[in-house]
């Protein structure tokens, strides 16, 4: 299996190292209503400390928009999302990130980019210009530091997007289809970050509709339909036999309706 090699370790997230956690991540009875459609329906779900927990479904199952509501980018209907019971506050949002099937990056240089996140850190001008180093040398793309990230390639562009949102050490990582639409390289290149991340003590919480993806990194599953959670199981007891027949038409490659 290809993987990206590098000199550079990441270390365990500056978040796991504070006294006050974030995790665990709850979600409880979630609802997301709009224009009179229920497309969260009492969704429940958790994320444990250092999880690689994959969510899975058809499309229109809520996937996206649970990792969206989690990550606080929208306001649940109903329902309730607490880190470590508490609601989410600044030092919860400093300590997360995520990752878009789309990168959305900053009409900069790819330097530039990590340059950004790095400047709202406390650390002084030699030690930014390290870990900046340590970044592009991560991402593998040191060799493109001044190139516009407009004119990346689309891995190279998710390299990036995704080394960006670990230079801020989050101690969680949402990752909404961060391979769709890429070549078998460059998605192993994103996979191979994603492990190092895990490794370094990220939790991590992955939508994909790549069933090999998930078998690769998954080490739990919760598998979406109809904006609520219908199973949740190791990856390797639910890959075997899912319990309920959705799961099991959906890894059939059956429409799932």
């Amino acid at each position: 299996m290809l993987r990206v090699e590098t000199p550079f370790a990441l270390t365990a997230p500056a978040a796991a190292v504070r006294a006050r956690p974030i995790l665990p991540l709850e979600a409880r009875g979630l609802v997301l209503e709009t224009a009179g459609r229920r497309l969260v329906d009492g969704l429940d779900l958790e994320l444990q400390p250092g999880a690689l927990t994959v969510i899975l479904g058809p499309n229109g199952a809520g996937k996206s928009l649970a990792l969206r509501l989690l990550h606080g980018l929208l306001r649940p209907t109903a329902g309730a999302i607490t880190w470590a019971g508490r609601a989410a506050d600044a030092d919860v949002r400093r300590r997360q990130a995520m990752v878009f099937q789309k990168p959305v990056l900053l009409r900069r240089s790819t330097a530039a980019n990590l340059d950004y996140v790095l400047k709202r850190q406390s650390l002084s001008r030699s030690r930014r210009r390290a870990r900046l180093q340590e970044l592009l040398t991560l991402g593998n793309l040191l060799h493109l530091a001044r190139v516009p990230a407009r004119l990346l390639s689309g891995g190279e562009q998710q390299r990036l997007a995704v080394v960006r949102a670990l230079a801020c050490e989050p101690e969680v990582l949402f990752l909404d289809e961060p391979t769709a639409s890429l070549d078998p390289a460059a998605t192993l290149a994103i996979e191979a970050l994603i492990e190092r991340a895990h490794g370094a003590g990220t939790a991590i919480l992955l939508v994909t509709h790549d069933l090999g993806q998930a078998r690769r990194l998954a080490r739990e599953v919760v598998f979406l339909h109809q904006g609520r959670a219908v199973e949740k199981a190791e990856a390797a007891a639910f890959f075997a036999g899912p319990r309920s027949a959705i799961a099991r038409a959906y890894l059939a490659g059956d429409l799932a309706l």
